[in-house]
């Protein structure tokens, strides 16, 4: 197979802000894979520097797989390609799941069906996403809330860890009464300091909190599950499913992101990882284009939560094919992820 990839600014309509890190243009890695007959798979790369990966480490990861990937015949052997190249790179996650997306779009365009056909799913079956709201001036908080509601989203995260959470979600709950409401910290507290902070904002109607304590705290993260009164969901502790079983009891659910654990593979391996442990499951994304979300959304009726709005969040998206009306959605019937570039 032919490799092929280009770096894609990614501009947000909002400067993108979280407990740890504030973010305005990202970049990701558009793979292209083309086979003997002529045919290309599509994958997207979205590297995140709280994981070692920036768009030059993926392009240099890419170019270590090359001869690996040209050698290969047949698209369809996902597990041996990535074996053959993939297995030394424990760094190079969002790489990884750019180029097993390319493959899984590759092999539903040879065989005429979408991936979430090759995988068995109903795609109507999917939870409604959320919208995420980041950290930012009141002002700013109140407008993209009315522009979420305006789009009728029903669900929607805010991210939080500042002294200003509670004027926050007085603005959310004042413009947005009905909607769903979850919280992230992004690793922002302290155990005792995030009990304190969890019940402060329970009164705010909250389906659950994500990674409050920092990602190497287990202990952390079981001392806040037995405490608070809302579920506790893991992200940043869980990268890959070897992650899982240290967590049951712990935490009452896990985040799941191609760009972290490498790709679609992987992904349904921690989502039968975390039912045999009881847990439930959410699917979540970077900020990321139509491309990267088609491929995560393939897996989205597996899940009890989906956070899938990363490409709601861009300026410009450079593809379609894929859409979210209402907090629902909606996969292309086209063959493979069903993605064209504008």
């Amino acid at each position: 197979m032919k490799l092929e990839y280009e770096v894609l600014p990614l501009r947000t309509k909002y400067r993108f802000t979280i407990a740890r890190a504030a973010h305005g243009e990202r970049y990701a890695v558009w793979v292209r894979l083309t086979d003997e007959d002529g045919l290309d798979g599509w994958g997207e790369a979205d590297p995140s520097p709280y994981y070692g990966e920036t768009a030059d480490s993926v392009c240099a990861a890419l170019e270590r797989y090359r001869a690996a990937l040209e050698e290969a015949r047949d698209p369809l052997a996902v597990q041996e390609i990535e074996a053959a190249c993939l297995d030394d790179l424990a760094g190079a996650a969002s790489a990884r799941a750019a180029i097993v997306s390319a493959l899984h779009d590759l092999i539903g365009k040879r065989l005429g069906v979408p991936v979430h056909r090759l995988l068995g799913l109903d795609p109507s079956r999917a939870p409604w996403t959320s919208f995420t709201v980041g950290i930012d001036e009141p002002d700013i908080v109140r407008r993209k809330v009315r522009e979420a509601v305006a789009d009728e989203f029903p669900i929607l995260k805010l991210k939080v860890g500042t002294d200003a959470d509670e004027e926050v979600l007085s603005i959310v709950r004042e413009e947005a009464p009905d909607v769903r409401l979850r919280v992230d910290a992004n690793t922002a507290w302290q155990p005792k300091q995030a009990v304190a902070r969890i019940r402060a904002l329970e009164s705010f109607g909250l389906e659950f909190v994500e990674q409050p304590v920092a990602a190497h705290d287990i202990d952390g993260l079981r001392f806040v599950r037995e405490r608070a009164p809302i579920p506790v969901i893991a992200d940043e502790s869980c990268v890959r499913a070897t992650d899982i079983p240290r967590l049951v009891g712990a935490v009452d659910g896990i985040n799941i992101k191609l760009a972290k654990c490498g790709g679609i593979a992987e992904a349904l391996r921690m989502i039968h990882t975390a039912r045999a442990h009881g847990l439930s499951v959410m699917l979540g994304c970077m900020v990321e284009t139509s491309l990267g979300i088609a491929a995560a959304a393939q897996l989205a009726p597996l899940v009890d939560f989906a956070d899938l709005d990363g490409a709601a969040l861009l300026a410009e998206d450079p593809f379609t094919g894929i859409g979210i009306a209402r907090g629902r959605i909606h996969l292309s019937g086209e063959p493979g992820l069903g993605v064209i570039r504008r």
